[in-house]
């Protein structure tokens, strides 16, 4: 089964706030190995969702094993001490459900929906591959080839997410967030075994994880039941130091990338906020503003008015510590890169110079809370946002407080993050200049 990877090139979407009024009764507790549990009883349909998200991503590794969190991604599906690989798809499809996973910068996310009465069964496989996930070489090998051609298929062979992956090496010259989710080909290579057992036992431990359950079951008899099985999880060790400082940019940075393609594309990030920061909230509106549909202010300009661009994309990464702010322009032919930035800069010196309208501002909110209500329609969208949120922005709750923090957002708060995130000096900027086939003369081709 096809598991999801959370690259930067598809971060096109916004973090919704919540519609105001929105929440749900939340049940949490901690077990004595550290485990939170969320429970979040619902029976409007008759179904449950696990969703169990480890604190580790990319941020956490360090040159030599880039991508080893979404390579555990693929080996966390590959059979434990109880059960064969394969047959935890096997038992939760069989059961009329489905399971997937994602990996991000943050978070590595698991989740299955199923049947009610399967519920006993899943804890007991999610307990077991926790405490006794196969690793051997066996494993290690097979998804090394795995992850290495979804590697080939998503960034090498992909204009698109090559350019982003360029534009983060470029964005970032400390921080572990300049590594690609997918990790450096090289690294996929030289991963080991030890390494790949070091970090299992650091990062998949208990007291690195939240479990959220969502669904028709009995929150009285399932936290007994938690107790029982997940306590007795051992706690994992000390989390090492993630390096979070990234040195303060003083000037744009430019890379091109030379490929074969039929037309020239840009791609321009600026250092944003974290999701700690209230101006997240305002930067996230902004590129709601500037990006999203064909009324917002880049569409009409570059691709309506003056037909210099077919596509364009934007928006902000929810990230722990300060991600980027990203923009992405796919010209027309007979129009240049330097047409695109050229206009794409003036719409934002636009912005920070003069701001937004309410009726702009008020537009982007209303599309943010459609997304968020949108979330909460399902037990698996429930437990991805709380997940998400305990996870990424350091509590649950907080998923709660957004519509409070989003309906203080003002048009001066918009200028402001403009003039103060979208500068020129904190700009990093990716050119794709299209390369010609090479085509092989008759005397080359021994003809």
């Amino acid at each position: 089964m096809q598991r999801l990877l959370a690259l930067p090139l598809v971060l096109f979407l916004i973090c919704a706030p919540a519609v105001r009024g929105q929440s749900v009764e939340v049940k949490d507790f901690v077990l004595k190995n550290g485990l939170k549990v969320l429970m979040v009883e619902n029976h409007t349909v008759p179904s449950v969702c696990f969703a169990i998200g480890f604190h580790v991503g990319s941020r956490n590794e360090r040159p030599g094993i880039t991508g080893l969190a979404h390579m555990f991604e693929h080996m966390m599906f590959n059979g434990s001490k109880k059960y064969r690989p394969t047959e935890f798809d096997q038992i939760v499809e069989a059961g009329g459900g489905y399971s997937n996973a994602y990996t991000a910068h943050d978070i590595t996310f698991y989740f299955e929906e199923f049947n009610p009465d399967l519920l006993d069964k899943v804890l007991d496989m999610e307990v077991d591959r926790m405490r006794a996930l196969k690793l051997d070489s066996e494993n290690l090998e097979q998804e090394r080839g795995i992850v290495k051609e979804e590697r080939r298929v998503s960034t090498d062979n992909d204009l698109r997410g090559k350019m982003f992956e360029d534009l983060y090496a470029t964005a970032f010259t400390v921080h572990p967030y300049r590594n690609p989710i997918g990790g450096w080909m090289e690294d996929l290579s030289a991963i080991t075994l030890q390494d790949a057992k070091e970090f299992f036992r650091t990062y998949y431990a208990p007291n690195n994880a939240t479990v959220i359950i969502v669904g028709a079951f009995d929150a009285k008899t399932l936290r007994p039941k938690m107790e029982k099985m997940f306590g007795t999880l051992p706690r994992g060790p000390a989390l090492p130091r993630v390096p979070g400082v990234e040195p303060q940019q003083l000037g744009e940075r430019r890379a091109n990338l030379h490929r074969i393609a039929e037309l020239p594309a840009v791609a321009v990030a600026y250092k944003g906020a974290a999701v700690s920061s209230i101006d997240f909230s305002a930067l996230d509106l902004l590129t709601t503003i500037l990006t999203q549909g064909q009324s917002s202010r880049m569409y009409r300009r570059l691709v309506h008015e003056l037909e210099i661009a077919t596509e364009i994309g934007g928006g902000i990464e929810e990230c722990v510590d300060p991600g980027l702010v990203t923009f992405f322009v796919q010209t027309q032919p007979g129009k240049t890169v330097e047409d695109a930035e050229k206009e794409l800069y003036a719409i934002i010196s636009d912005v920070a110079e003069n701001g937004v309208r309410e009726e702009e501002l008020q537009k982007a909110k209303n599309i943010s809370q459609m997304s968020y209500a949108g979330e909460f329609k399902t037990n698996v969208g429930i437990a991805l946002r709380l997940g998400r949120f305990e996870g990424i922005y350091g509590g649950y709750r907080k998923a709660f407080e957004a519509p409070e923090r989003y309906a203080k957002i003002s048009v001066e708060d918009i200028k402001r993050v403009a003039q103060t995130y979208l500068s020129e000096r904190l700009r990093s900027v990716v050119v794709l200049i299209p390369q010609k086939p090479e085509t092989k003369s008759a005397d080359s081709s021994g003809q």
